[in-house]
């Protein structure tokens, strides 16, 4: 019953992902990302995040390798080709995935600690001697039970006493070099139980058909350790170690052989054989869960396509740098289905940049979370949600949720511009790929005439930069540096007004926004405006 009710939480919180019930969601624990180039703006920690959704990880290190794929993507991994064929074969196995996810919190739903298992199981937890203390306990402990038989027979007086008492002097002596390894005991035999069953599963699978995951795990095959086989040994020692949690028992069979001693020995022993693999076993499990849980994401998403890398050797830009993003029906996966709107957009070549105005509210900041999040997802080995999805490697740089700090004294506007600094610095490296950047209200946290001649410096720089990206603004004077910018393209949000309300389809349209709204708003909310809009 325990594992029907594991089976059946798994089933729901993956029905909620589909629906984007977010309290049904499993919480996760977020890392620090405040000065993360594009993680705040793009919302891929936190709660209702592109991560909280696609987080399906049982370990530590797995949950530290998935969110090490979208937060690093300065440069592309000679792996990506091979991490998504992963990622596609893993897709339809979704009986794999669950079964493994259950095999780890049948026990309890606690996250494997991959990082304190390996250290404990490269830390020593023997001792100098102790080979020589557990022969020397041994045979005080035979000579014991010799000694009394022959006193219960009355063959002998009570002379077991004297090798019992010398016995039990050497384990008081000695019981507190064993307290460090008791701690790892009590703490961590449950936690390599559920990783012996994970890698139980890993081992006995077919993988006939899917040859990435087959290269993946050959090493847990060809090993002749067996992963699952020693971390069950691993466990049942520190199982029995364990056994010091209660008093008792713990005196009682230590009086009558060395249990500690020779179960650290054991695990001593095991430890030296195995040290040497265990951290190639848990990195194999690390990228297995990185890729299970963007399985997960395509599996529950099976309308989203999978995206194309193109090739660093085709030519895609007017100065020969690589630069391009061909999207087709580009939406935004944290939005409902039956909410969000799908956008073309294409980008080609480096300076090529796309200036979005529009109307408040009409979805503007969105775009650029939609473009920004697909990348991400793209460039993880992930599906995007697109109907077509082309593109050449880039560094995403943000500069859409800028907060001010009351503790590090930064006003908003001077948060902005080291944030576009940041971008500036980043479109002048030629030893990495292009930036993709994507900007929100350009300066608008500084006066109308600096704003605009601030944003067409910046524009004109960018321009001229290793980057490409879009940049939405207010200012439709803006608009106006197509004349001197060939790569710069204007396009534009708009609203209707219907039976005096404001409504927005939220579909991109070429050239500059022919409409405001901010008045209308103004007016709707009763606030007083003047009689026309000058």
């Amino acid at each position: 019953m325990h594992r029907l009710r594991r089976w059946k939480a798994l089933k729901s919180a993956h029905l909620a992902r589909f629906q984007l019930d977010w309290q049904n969601i499993p919480p996760r624990a977020w890392s620090d990302v405040e000065h993360h180039p594009y993680a705040r703006d793009l919302d891929l920690l936190g709660p209702h995040s592109l991560l909280h959704l696609i987080d399906t990880t049982v370990s530590t290190q797995g949950r530290e390798r998935l969110t090490s794929w979208f937060l690093s993507q300065s440069s592309p991994p000679r792996s990506w080709g091979a991490r998504q064929a992963l990622i596609r074969e893993l897709a339809p196995l979704s009986l794999l995935r669950d079964r493994i996810a259950l095999e780890a919190t049948l026990v309890d739903q606690q996250e494997i600690d991959g990082a304190r298992l390996l250290a404990v199981l490269h830390s020593p937890v023997g001792y100098s001697g102790l080979t020589m203390l557990l022969l020397i306990e041994t045979a005080l402990a035979g000579m014991t039970l010799v000694l009394l038989i022959g006193n219960l027979m009355n063959w002998l007086p009570s002379y077991w006493m004297l090798p019992f008492a010398l016995y039990a002097f050497i384990y008081l002596l000695v019981r507190g070099r064993t307290k460090d390894v008791f701690d790892h005991a009590v703490a961590l035999h449950h936690h390599l139980e559920k990783v012996a069953a994970v890698f139980t599963r890993l081992e006995r699978m077919s993988m006939h058909h899917t040859p990435a995951l087959s290269e993946l795990c050959t090493p847990l095959r060809r090993d002749a350790l067996k992963p699952s086989h020693s971390l069950k040994q691993a466990a049942g020692l520190l199982a029995r170690l364990s056994i010091k949690a209660h008093p008792l028992v713990h005196y009682a069979l230590n009086a009558i052989g060395p249990w500690d001693l020779y179960y650290t020995f054991r695990l001593q022993e095991l430890q030296q054989r195995i040290s040497q693999s265990v951290p190639a076993w848990f990195e194999i499990f690390a990228e297995f869960e990185a890729s299970s849980a963007l399985a997960n994401f395509a599996y529950l998403h099976p309308d989203y396509s999978w995206p194309t890398l193109t090739s660093p050797d085709k030519p895609s830009s007017h100065n020969g740098v690589p630069a391009a993003f061909t999207a087709d029906r580009l939406a935004h996966p944290l939005i409902p289905r039956i909410a969000r709107v799908a956008n073309d957009l294409h980008l080609e070549g480096s300076g090529h940049i796309v200036l979005v105005t529009g109307s408040n509210m009409s979805g503007k900041s969105t775009f650029l979370r939609t473009v920004g999040v697909n990348l991400c997802l793209a460039q993880t080995g992930a599906p995007v949600c697109a109907e077509q999805f082309e593109w050449a490697w880039a560094r995403p740089a943000c500069c859409i949720r800028v907060d001010d700090s009351l503790e590090t004294g930064l006003s908003f506007f001077y948060a902005e511009v080291k944030r576009l600094k940041s971008i500036l610095t980043a479109v002048g490296r030629p030893d990495l790929p292009p930036v993709l950047f994507l900007i929100d209200e350009v300066f608008r946290g500084t006066n109308n005439r600096e704003r605009l001649l601030g944003a067409r410096a910046f524009i004109e720089a960018l321009a001229k930069s290793r980057g490409f990206g879009l940049i939405t603004t207010h200012d439709l004077e803006l608009t106006d540096l197509t004349r001197q910018i060939p790569t710069l393209q204007n396009m534009h949000f708009q609203e209707t007004v219907h039976n005096g309300m404001l409504q927005f389809d939220y579909r991109l349209r070429p050239g500059p926004c022919p409409t405001t709204n901010a008045l209308r708003i103004m007016a709707l909310e009763g606030l007083p405006v003047p009689a026309q809009n000058p």
